[in-house]
């Protein structure tokens, strides 16, 4: 359930309720509803189309018909993102959880594997190669939901695998609108680092006026 600017109708509550997010997701097309809700359809075509390919260059080229990576995408709305890392050859899991958006994904197909379930609540019979989250966990307002959920997407990762997330890279918390919070780089090294994660890199959008990137976090031990 990504989402980058306040929306002029503006969720129920604090960080938004699956209510509003199903609403969202229904209503909205599939760039829309979890893209930046200030962009045009060729704008958030656009900011799509960059933000797969600096994501492709992070998660690399290891994958091989005979040895695919496997990935989660974690809080995936309709699973654009998850598709496309599907036709690139990775084994893909994928959950989010709006019902609405899981349904929209399922109907789509493409590859990956979807399931409802909270961040901080889906569990896995193996290790992934790449855990992401993009532009989730800074609508997660509630310091508890969102160090458990941080906490949960790293225990997902296997060795020398890699957590990406998104938000700023910031000294300093801040809130935009009602249901945004981006939290400071090293409050997720506070999180992870404990769980042996190392921060490896932060790569921004770099799209018009969004500070948001990809954090990366690497399993060392």
């Amino acid at each position: 359930m990504p989402d980058l600017t306040p929306d002029p109708d503006g969720p129920p509550g604090p960080g938004g309720g699956l209510d509003y997010w199903d609403a969202r997701h229904r209503e909205r097309d599939e760039l829309a509803s979890g893209g930046h809700i200030g962009l045009d359809r060729p704008g958030n075509e656009l900011f799509y189309a960059l933000r797969l390919g600096t994501l492709l260059g992070l998660v690399g080229d290891l994958s091989s018909p005979v040895a695919p990576l496997f990935v989660l995408d974690a809080g995936c709305g309709k699973g654009w993102f998850a598709r496309a890392l599907a036709r690139c050859g990775h084994r893909v899991d994928a959950f989010d959880g709006s019902e609405e958006a899981i349904d929209r994904a399922r109907e789509a197909g493409g590859g990956p594997r979807y399931t409802r379930s909270r961040l901080d609540a889906w569990r896995s019979p193996w290790p992934y190669d790449i855990v992401l989250c993009v532009d989730v966990l800074f609508h997660l307002l509630d310091d508890t939901e969102w160090a458990a959920a941080l906490r949960n997407l790293a225990s997902l990762v296997r060795l020398t695998g890699r957590l990406i997330v998104t938000d700023e890279d910031t000294a300093v918390p801040r809130p935009r609108g009602d249901y945004i919070l981006h939290r400071p780089t090293a409050a997720y090294r506070a999180v992870l680092e404990p769980l042996g994660l190392r921060h490896t890199e932060f790569r921004p959008y770099g799209f018009r006026e969004i500070e948001v990137g990809f954090h990366v976090f690497t399993r060392i031990r």
